[in-house]
């Protein structure tokens, strides 16, 4: 078996040997362990309304939140690997749990919105060591292809479960008490899940070969967190101030310097050699695309309910149990179908479902607090998704020799999780550009009194127009609430349009990028056997929102 950090596994006893010493309880420990890491990353989902209200926070900050967690997983997850291999994956997961309680800790406790962005960055380094380490340490106990597709899929279940339910769970607690007892329990689930790792998981180790590329990694962390911040920032600071300016050429210097560095790295956690290969690169593109898609459709909705719409959090948690709840649900399906369909196919009608879905909902009334619209949108995104997530493994894995799966699929799966860190940004970019125009050109054009403009104006200068949007009836500026719930409702349709154009250049990337003649887009006999899926890759229909 390859693992997703390049090193190799054999596949060992068969039948007889298939659960060795230590199966049981590593299985338990590592679903146990997966699902509260995606309760981390998806908690804030139905949160973001009341922590605007509480912390008096902004758009960009709002942003903020997801991006500090998705960056956290996306720059460390294959320094994480290596760590593994070298001290022990039980000890990896075991930090990530211990991490994940200090970052909702720290949560619970902010007063500002900036203490609540070191929570979430804490939590997604940890949850950036549970992921890859919880599977690792899975699979290394399994002996038998069938037995281990059996626990992948268990673990594949619990990842999606935990994204499913985690903004529902996050609403019930925040509604019985605060948004702040929602992290609270989650310091729980986390302390629980470090005892039964520690208690219940076997060790391993796959030092021979590894390394760590501090290089490679400083460069790549630098350069994407500098390009992000500028992503977000731009918006409402304005793209042509020196600090956003400054952060986008720096980063990108940083991310040219990371490519160099690769190209000339003995032990590269990035194989740029990989791209020569037309299927990989062309399946990868669209995971980064389509990733943005989906993400950026999921923020954008958990905004439009809660701090454009101030719905209730159990309300806003509802439609995310449709776009998350098909992943968990279709597993066995999609299993099947990659057995007997192409997986470009797959793609193709996945990302084709979530241009639909959000074509319909960048056509919501966001006067209309009804929850109905949201159903069919929600479930053509998420049945989209279940679709595309684990297709995108498929095609990458049977483009490229055996020896180079494990570094295919680790290298898939952190340009998925690319693709999630840029949608948060990139719709609200686009979301909160949108609404200060449009509030800014209906403001000037409404028939207010003078003070009450000058007020509006005041505030929409300061926090743009979710702060208009969030006054209290009778306080200054509350006049234009009306003004700032259109503007808004304007800018995160025009993002939804954004995820659409972004599915939509998947769907096509993949249906004409990948041949139906190219035998790294069609299903072969198994296109993902189990016994080949990398350890930190989220096998069939898992999630990661």
């Amino acid at each position: 078996m390859t693992l997703n950090n390049g090193t190799a596994m054999s596949q060992g006893p068969t039948a007889g040997a298939a659960r060795t010493p230590g199966y049981a309880g590593t299985l338990a420990a590592a679903c146990g362990a997966v699902f509260v890491a995606q309760v981390a990353n998806a908690l804030p989902a139905s949160l973001n309304g009341l922590f605007q209200q509480d912390l008096n926070t902004h758009g960009s900050q709002l942003t903020w939140i997801t991006a500090a967690f998705m960056i956290a997983v996306v720059c460390f997850e294959f320094t994480f690997g290596v760590l593994g291999d070298l001290f022990g994956r039980r000890r990896l997961v075991a930090a990530g749990t211990a991490l994940v309680a200090t970052g909702s800790t720290v949560a619970a406790l902010a007063p500002t919105i900036q203490v609540l962005w070191a929570g979430a960055a804490l939590n997604g380094l940890g949850a950036g060591a549970m992921f890859p380490g919880s599977l690792t340490a899975l699979t290394a106990v399994t002996r038998d292809v069938r037995h281990r597709a059996h626990a992948v899929a268990v673990w594949s279940g619990f990842l999606s479960a935990g994204a499913a339910v985690s903004p529902l769970l996050g609403g019930m607690f925040a509604k019985i008490g605060s948004w702040r007892g929602s992290f609270w329990v989650l310091v729980g689930l986390a302390l629980v899940s470090m005892v039964l790792t520690l208690a219940l998981t076997a060790e391993s180790k796959a030092p021979e070969g590894r390394r760590l590329d501090m290089p490679g990694q400083i460069t790549f962390a630098v350069g994407l967190i500098l390009v992000l911040y500028g992503a977000v920032e731009g918006p409402e600071s304005g793209w042509t101030t020196l600090p956003v300016m400054l952060s986008l050429a720096l980063g990108a210097c940083f991310l040219a310097g990371f490519v160099l560095v690769e190209l000339g790295a003995d032990s590269p956690i990035f194989d740029l050699k990989l791209f020569r290969n037309r299927a990989f690169t062309v399946s990868s593109i669209a995971a980064v695309i389509g990733m943005l898609a989906f993400l950026g459709a999921c923020f954008a909705t958990s905004m439009w309910l809660g701090p454009v719409q101030h719905q209730d959090p159990i309300r806003v948690a509802v439609p995310f149990l449709l776009l998350q709840g098909p992943a968990f649900l279709l597993i066995p399906v999609v299993s099947r179908l990659l057995h007997r369909v192409a997986a470009s196919w797959l793609l193709t009608c996945g990302f084709a479902l979530m241009t639909v879905g959000c074509l319909l909902c960048a056509r919501l009334d966001v006067t209309d607090p009804g929850l109905g619209a949201f159903v069919a949108p929600a479930l053509l995104i998420g049945i989209g998704f279940a679709l595309t997530v684990s297709s995108v493994t498929a095609v990458a894995l049977n483009s490229v020799p055996p020896h180079l799966a494990g570094m295919a699929s680790a290298t898939t799966n952190m340009l998925r999780d690319l693709g999630f860190a840029l949608g948060p940004v990139v719709v609200g970019a686009v979301a909160l550009s949108n609404a200060g125009s449009a509030f800014a050109t209906k403001l000037s054009g409404a028939a207010l009194p003078a003070a009450e403009t000058a007020a509006a104006r005041e505030v929409a200068a300061a926090g743009g127009p979710i702060a208009v949007n969030s006054l209290p009836p009778g306080a200054p500026g509350s006049a234009a609430h009306g003004l700032a719930l259109d503007a808004l409702g304007s800018g995160f349709s025009t993002a939804f349009l954004v995820c659409a154009a972004a599915a939509a250049v998947a769907a096509a990337l993949t249906a004409f990028g990948l041949r139906t003649g190219d035998p790294a887009g069609k299903g072969a006999p198994s296109p993902v056997p189990p016994a080949r899926v990398s350890p930190a890759e989220p096998a069939a229909g898992a999630a990661r929102p």
